[in-house]
């Protein structure tokens, strides 16, 4: 808006000059309006731009976050292509690598804060943000549902996602319908954990701590299928010959970035920010990045 506004005015200011400037050759009163408004304009395009500046300065100190000058993400960095440890130092030499990862280093320049992430368990990072004293955000593949808005806010959707179901290439398990009685595996707290569990029953269903633990469960025979996002689930695999992902989908989700309840100006400033980082391109470039297209 900054730029906009400045070439306005510069095109207004030269519209101006030309038009006076024709008539300052015959009369010199003219020359005198030009150089008055010539004046004018310059003040107003320096009061404009420094207005502007002000006020995007503000909207970055005027965000609060749990430590001046870092955005904290919570995640749970077991989930790729969203967030995973890296062996070379990954994103900005922080460990970890992904959509979420970057999507949000984006947001923190953005903002002009530095970004911290914390890795813990799913649940945790959905509890440690709902505070706001350990994390201003959490970052991990989070479906937005009636039962978490009630503890968190959320931003809006960044990315979409699909729940499908991992079997064995020689399991009889053919479509969701045949999960009936079946042990089912689950990242614990993750909106499949919720479907199953209402689908097919508490006793059906075997929680692990991330998605890598439940598939190399259903590799050991523990478990007969594993129900997790698409994105993961063909990452897990490619890395484990032997399974395949059903064809029938099981449930379409969109993800979004939860904070404390009532925290607005965050939340706010977010939501401004994914909607620039969406109109240049910035998280389609991010998610073409780890996600081949189908």
């Amino acid at each position: 808006m900054k730029k906009l506004t400045a070439l306005l005015l510069g095109a207004a200011m030269a519209l101006s000059l030309a038009a006076c400037g024709s008539t300052a050759t015959v009369e010199e009163p003219a020359a005198e309006e030009t150089s008055s408004s010539e004046a004018v304009s310059e003040e107003a395009t320096s009061t404009e731009d420094s207005s502007s500046t002000a006020t995007s300065e503000a909207a970055v100190t005027e965000v609060t976050t749990v430590e001046p000058g870092k955005l904290i993400m919570a995640t749970n960095a077991a989930f790729p292509p969203y967030e995973m440890t890296s062996d070379d130092g990954g994103y900005n030499g922080l460990g970890f690598e992904g959509i979420d990862v970057e999507i949000a280093g984006a947001i923190a320049d953005k903002l002009g804060l530095e970004l911290a992430i914390d890795d813990k368990d799913f649940d945790a990072a959905l509890l440690s943000v709902q505070g706001g004293e350990t994390a201003d955000m959490v970052m991990a593949g989070v479906t937005v549902t009636d039962e978490r808005k009630a503890v968190m806010d959320f931003t809006d959707s960044y990315a979409s996602g699909i729940q499908v179901v991992i079997v064995p290439e020689d399991s009889d398990i053919a479509s969701i319908d045949d999960l009936t009685g079946k042990v089912i595996g689950v990242q614990r707290g993750t909106t499949g954990d919720s479907y199953c569990t209402d689908d097919f029953g508490d006793e059906n269903v075997t929680k692990f701590d991330n998605g890598l633990t439940a598939v190399q469960a259903l590799n050991n025979g523990q478990v007969d299928c594993v129900v997790i996002d698409n994105a993961p689930a063909q990452e897990f695999v490619e890395a484990n010959p032997g399974l395949k992902i059903l064809d029938t989908e099981y449930a379409n989700e969109e993800y979004a970035i939860g904070v404390a309840k009532g925290n607005t100006q965050l939340l706010d400033a977010l939501n401004s920010t994914i909607a620039e980082l969406k109109a240049d391109g910035t998280i389609q470039s991010i998610l073409d990045k780890y996600i081949s297209a189908e």
